[in-house]
């Protein structure tokens, strides 16, 4: 596939809501934008996404609380999908502890767009090669041993973040609430809780190994080894691939959240959406602000023009502010009550794309080739 600095791309920004997918459109100077969808109508959108390197290709997570739990495809770069007849489970079709949602899917390891992983709840981690036609559980996560230490969160116990290390082909990263950030070295037969000098004031231990209540985990494509976390109390940073963790919240209005976005050319770049305390789960001070730093967490600016400043009580969710990865960089933010903001100039001004679509449950932005889709 051409690098971005050889073709002039489009812009693909999947939008999973609580009544199906949207895809909101554009050329690579962002300033004017086409929504498509509802596709998969009805269904919630946990997940979505097209392949980086091959962006005709992609999947679905959807739900619906009558038509049951599916994977959907698209082969034209998300104009039409199309459900597959298996999904990633622990067991029998008819088994309730089976599967209860797909929270994330991801590509696979390499640039094989048939090669997909899946995290569910309950908590597993599933793999596909052959485009989701058939699921196979990683076993080594699925029966961990710490598994009776992980519990329900108040969104249940999930798998939700799922990142394979661009650096290291065998080596994988899930996140979950609540349980933890495990890392794998050997492709997913072993796993390790990946926890050390996280902040757990809601467990008994004073510095447990695994049960963390993780919000969302990023690792970055351009430094090995660093990765960031909003966990349920603070916003941290690695640089050896998990086996410390510095948090990074002094100067930010909340140390809880779900979102964050990294912009992939810049390991040091991260952005976040601070919240209101675990019972409140809303914007802080009513006021919708993404905070951006340079410098890996030690300074903080709050983002806001463009943005609503008064009266703004909603909910960022963990999938809900993603970055297209072109410079300068493009930002997507999503909220409960429908609005998709972007920002073509690094998150520095923003504006309204849509308004009062379904809750926003997820995002993902793509760079396209015209060709490609």
């Amino acid at each position: 596939m051409p690098s971005l600095a050889d073709t002039q791309p489009d812009i693909a920004v999947l939008v999973g809501t609580r009544k199906g997918l949207f895809i909101a459109r554009s050329d690579d100077r962002r300033r004017h934008w086409q929504l498509e969808g509802p596709h998969i109508a009805g269904y919630e959108i946990q997940a979505a996404y097209l392949h980086p390197d091959d962006p005709a290709i992609g999947y679905a997570a959807a739900h619906h609380p009558v038509w049951g739990i599916h994977v959907y495809r698209t082969e034209d770069g998300g104009r039409s999908w199309t459900g597959l007849a298996e999904v990633p489970r622990h067991g029998p079709d008819e088994d309730e502890s089976s599967l209860k949602m797909i929270w994330s899917l991801a590509p696979g390891p390499g640039s094989d767009p048939d090669h997909v992983m899946a995290g569910v709840e309950p908590p597993g981690v599933f793999r596909s090669r052959d485009g989701g036609q058939t699921w196979q559980p990683l076993t080594g996560f699925n029966d961990h041993p710490d598994r009776p230490a992980w519990s329900p969160a108040k969104g249940g116990l999930a798998v939700h973040s799922l990142q394979p290390d661009p650096f290291d082909s065998q080596r994988l990263f899930v996140a979950m609430s609540a349980g933890g950030i495990y890392r794998s070295d050997d492709g997913g037969d072993h796993w390790q809780a990946a926890n050390a000098g996280i902040r757990a004031p809601y467990l008994a231990e004073q510095a447990p190994e695994c049960g963390h209540c993780v919000h969302r985990l990023l690792v970055h494509p351009a430094q090995p080894g660093r990765a960031y976390q909003q966990s349920h109390h603070g916003l941290y940073v690695t640089d050896d691939g998990g086996r410390h963790w510095q948090e990074v919240t002094d100067g930010l209005p909340s140390d809880f959240g779900y979102a964050l976005a990294t912009d992939p050319r810049h390991a040091d770049v991260i952005y976040c959406v601070p919240e209101e305390s675990s019972q409140f789960r809303a914007t802080v001070n009513g006021r919708l602000r993404v905070y951006r730093s340079d410098d890996a967490g030690r300074h903080w600016t709050a983002l806001t023009r463009g943005l609503p400043q008064e009266n703004v009580f909603v909910t960022v969710l963990r999938d809900g502010l993603a970055a297209d990865g072109l410079d300068p960089l493009g930002l997507y933010l999503g909220t409960s009550s429908g609005h998709l903001f972007a920002s073509r100039d690094a998150g520095d001004s923003w504006q309204r794309i849509a308004g009062y679509l379904p809750g926003i449950l997820s995002i993902r932005a793509v760079a396209v080739d015209d060709g490609a889709s």
